[in-house]
């Protein structure tokens, strides 16, 4: 008698993915030798409506640190704000929330 198992693609999410489907996204900004430090502030500003000091804070993560977490949700939402930030010539890719950016 031979036990089959049903194939890989068959078979229902664990728990852990399904926990693991709901954590935010995080959109993750990275330095470049392109652009201004103030430049990097101002779009934090206009586009995300931060305040002049957070936009600041995160601006010298991003300078000092390499990179920045500057919002989190939902990943299609991240997603269209990495396009936003490749518009405004930032440097930006969307990573599962947890991390510290």
């Amino acid at each position: 008698m031979s036990v089959s198992t049903a194939p890989e693609t068959d078979r229902a999410p664990s728990s852990h993915e399904l926990i693991s489907a709901d954590v935010p996204w995080e959109l993750i900004v990275w330095n470049d030798p392109v652009n201004l430090m103030s430049y990097v502030s101002y779009v934090f500003q206009s586009y995300f409506g931060y305040s002049e000091a957070k936009a600041s804070k995160l601006m010298m993560q991003v300078h000092q640190e390499g990179k920045s977490a500057v919002a989190s949700g939902a990943k299609e939402k991240m997603e269209a704000h990495v396009v936003a930030m490749h518009g405004f010539g930032l440097w930006a890719t969307v990573q599962k929330g947890g991390g510290r950016g």
